[in-house]
């Protein structure tokens, strides 16, 4: 009886320490699955890869200094190929099956729209790397992204017009959600800096050749300076079939021009060419009182020094969304959804590489028009404009 009463005891012992371990404690790490939609291969890559090794990146730093709230991040990328079906089906995988706490991504306007709602609907938060405004505007209670906004890059590309005694020009864009978005910008903005488009043209975004584009617009004199709104390849096949016609007038393009691999693309034709951007591309340049040099200096360099290739305004959209994610999570003290959300909305005085990010309820993007500066093309590499 004794042997028995000791060894039932002993079992009680053994089950209660078996479950005491098992137990969850404050002390304990959990992980918080984040998820990635990124174009890390296709026609956008030059968007996605940055992106995507960019927030790889910082999620191995994070987490060797010892995660977020002592948590570890879980980061599950999938590479869409900037494939808005290929967007949807893994939005509703990181949603559905792999429970994630927010999508970072995707790299293109129109994925993020084909998502948009998914993510809406299903309470999951979504910090878009893509640019179009519509991604923000109208507002969505979960939906958030890190670019600036298109419109404010069509009125610094005016202002810089008017600056110029330009008067009269001619828009082209690509065919895809940014191509849109910034046209109908333009054209809704030009008439409040007394613009006058005179000629535009939407192009395939796959197209390999625009001379005929180039020759129908040029053949209006009344033009005098063109304004691109496109992503890859794009941009450097317009400026130098551009310059191949020996036509001069000042090139404009949209804040997607941000990656010296698009001057290099464009070689000789693409000097010149100016462009609304944030200041990651002329980091040391900045005086050295500019709040965002710190933040721009260190994440390039690290990026460099690890890639071997140059940083990008692209990887620096990663950047935003990594951090604006994590500075929510330390301070909603949480990784509740809706507490995390809460958090981003209400963010202020957040120093990115776009910017210095103000968050609201009716800001879903939080960068004002002060977070652009305008580039140009110099010697093949970017420099302030200055004229």
């Amino acid at each position: 009886m004794k042997r028995f009463f000791l060894s039932t005891v002993t079992l009680l012992a053994l089950w209660a320490m078996a479950n005491f371990f098992a137990m969850p404690t404050a002390a304990q790490a959990k992980t918080i699955k984040v998820g990635a939609i990124l174009a890390e291969t296709g026609g956008a890559s030059f968007l996605g890869g940055p992106e995507s090794r960019t927030i790889s990146m910082l999620v191995d730093k994070i987490n060797a200094a010892g995660g977020v709230n002592g948590d570890t991040i879980e980061l599950i990328v999938k590479d869409s190929a900037s494939s808005p079906e290929k967007a949807i089906s893994f939005a509703k995988q990181l949603i559905e099956e792999d429970k994630v706490l927010a999508i970072l991504g995707p790299s293109t306007s129109g994925e993020t729209m084909a998502i948009k709602q998914i993510c809406e609907d299903s309470k999951t938060i979504l910090l878009s790397c893509a640019a179009a405004e519509v991604i923000v505007n109208p507002v969505a209670r979960y939906v958030f992204k890190t670019p600036q906004k298109d419109s404010d890059a069509a009125k610094k590309i005016f202002m810089e017009m008017n600056k110029m005694g330009i008067a009269k020009i001619a828009v082209l864009a690509d065919n895809t959600g940014f191509g849109k978005a910034g046209k109908e910008q333009l054209e809704a903005i030009a008439p409040e800096f007394h613009i006058q488009i005179v000629a535009a043209e939407v192009y395939d975004k796959a197209a390999t050749d625009l001379s005929a584009v180039i020759a129908k617009i040029s053949a209006n004199k009344d033009v005098q300076a063109v304004v691109n709104w496109s992503i890859v390849p794009a941009q450097a096949i317009l400026a130098k079939n551009i310059r191949q016609a020996g036509w001069n007038v000042p090139i404009f393009q949209s804040h997607g021009f941000g990656n010296i691999k698009y001057v290099e693309a464009a070689g000789v034709a693409a000097e010149g060419i100016i462009f609304p951007a944030g200041r990651l591309l002329v980091a040391d340049t900045l005086p050295a009182d500019n709040p965002q040099k710190k933040v721009l200096v260190q994440y390039r360099d690290e990026y460099e020094a690890k890639f071997k290739e140059p940083a990008s305004t692209f990887g620096g959209h990663g950047y935003d969304a990594i951090m604006i994610l994590v500075e929510a999570i330390k301070k909603a003290g949480s990784t509740d959804p809706e507490k995390v959300r809460n958090a981003i909305e209400n963010l202020h005085g957040f120093v990115g590489t776009g910017g210095i990010f103000n968050f609201s309820p009716a800001d879903h993007n939080g960068l004002d028009i002060d977070s652009f500066a305008m580039l140009t093309v110099k010697d093949g590499k970017f420099a302030l404009y200055n004229k």
